[in-house]
């Protein structure tokens, strides 16, 4: 792999941007705030607070349910990771959730979505007081996903690349009955190979793209982004999973890409060589994902869209939303199982989502 260190999983680049642009998933506070996006040369800049939450809490942060609230927005293809993996391991009872507005403002993630603007946890407007109360003065970027210790409401991290490694290895003492092994030890080399690819060509790569403000910049990107999915397309040709049998870390951090992909990537990204329903085993696969318990009835394209097209108006400054694409073909068969595969492997599918975590109508097909 010719890849640096800081793209290595374990050590990858953090969730909000450099001192300008900030990506699908923070603010940088003081720098231009919302008009600053598609306007300045975008970097990801490392994760401020690398805390972990761990099992022997090494970290001062020991695993405790009930102790830590999950702040994401649904928007947000990093928190979408975050999301999806509690869901799959059943760690809802143990982990709370806050969802924040898709719409932030320059102020960082806030709790409008919440009665009285506040959340009904944590009792914060935005989720940057969680940040100054871990750092008094703290000026860089309000990222999600981040978990808050609820009895100080200080942040304890944000590092997107960890948090669902540690829900997996971490947590399992509160998993689910019936949790499926999401990051196997005897397939975590091949996984971190496939992760760290799929972080650099395309999970970051639609935001290179997205956000250059030179055409060289653009197309460079862009190409790594179509090289990386057509391969990925000829890996998941005659396998139903991207590593192993059974669902894994790895498909977790495609999918979170791809389900955006013709959304807000496609035209709002300008990564426009084909859509994603265009390519016949990635559509299928990303259906697939989607229609598993776990993973669609985490997505909120309301939210997606809403927070793309009318937060970056560096990109859109109208912030008109468009009405498209077509959502019904999520739902449409995808014929994967005929490739084999276990999606839980020995385990099971999760339960229903809890009431006050469904997604509203205007979010699904």
């Amino acid at each position: 792999m010719s890849r640096t260190d800081e793209d290595r999983i374990g050590h990858g680049n953090g969730d909000h941007t450099g001192s300008n642009a900030t990506g699908g998933d923070g603010d940088d506070r003081g720098d231009g705030g919302n008009t600053a996006y598609g306007r300045t040369t975008f970097t990801r800049s490392k994760s401020h607070f690398a805390d972990r939450v761990t099992a022997d809490g090494r970290d001062g942060w020991p695993v405790e349910a009930g102790r830590y609230r999950l702040i994401v927005s649904r928007a947000c293809p990093w928190a979408s990771r975050a999301l999806v993996s509690r869901r799959l391991l059943g760690l809802e009872s143990a982990l709370s959730l806050g969802i924040a507005d898709p719409i932030q403002d320059d102020r960082s993630w806030r709790f409008t979505l919440d009665p009285d603007g506040r959340d009904p946890v944590l009792g914060i407007r935005y989720l940057s007081e969680a940040y100054d109360a871990r750092e008094r003065e703290y000026s860089a970027g309000v990222s999600v996903p981040a978990i808050v210790d609820i009895p100080s409401g200080r942040l304890v991290t944000n590092d997107f690349q960890k948090i669902t490694l540690g829900f997996a290895t971490e947590w399992t003492a509160l998993h689910r009955p019936g949790a499926p092994d999401l990051y196997p030890e005897q397939l975590r080399e091949e996984i971190d190979e496939v992760m760290a690819d799929v972080y650099h060509d395309v999970n970051n790569g639609v935001y290179r793209a997205g956000f250059a403000t030179r055409q060289s910049e653009y197309e460079g990107a862009c190409a790594d982004v179509f090289r990386r999915l057509e391969a990925l397309s000829k890996r998941l040709a005659d396998r139903r999973y991207l590593v192993g049998d059974t669902i894994t870390e790895a498909d977790i951090r495609l999918f979170t890409t791809l389900v955006r992909f013709d959304a807000v990537y496609h035209g709002h990204f300008k990564c426009n060589r084909w859509k994603l329903a265009e390519d016949s085993v990635l559509w299928a696969y990303a259906r697939d994902l989607y229609q598993t318990p776990g993973f669609g009835d985490t997505v909120d394209f309301d939210h997606i869209k809403r927070h793309y097209y009318r937060v970056h108006t560096g990109i859109n400054p109208t912030r008109i939303v468009p009405v498209g694409p077509d959502l019904a073909g999520w739902l449409t068969p995808h014929h994967r199982h005929e490739l084999g595969g276990r999606p839980f492997g020995d385990g099971t599918p999760p339960g229903p989502v809890p009431p006050d975590e469904q997604v509203a109508a205007a979010g699904r097909p």
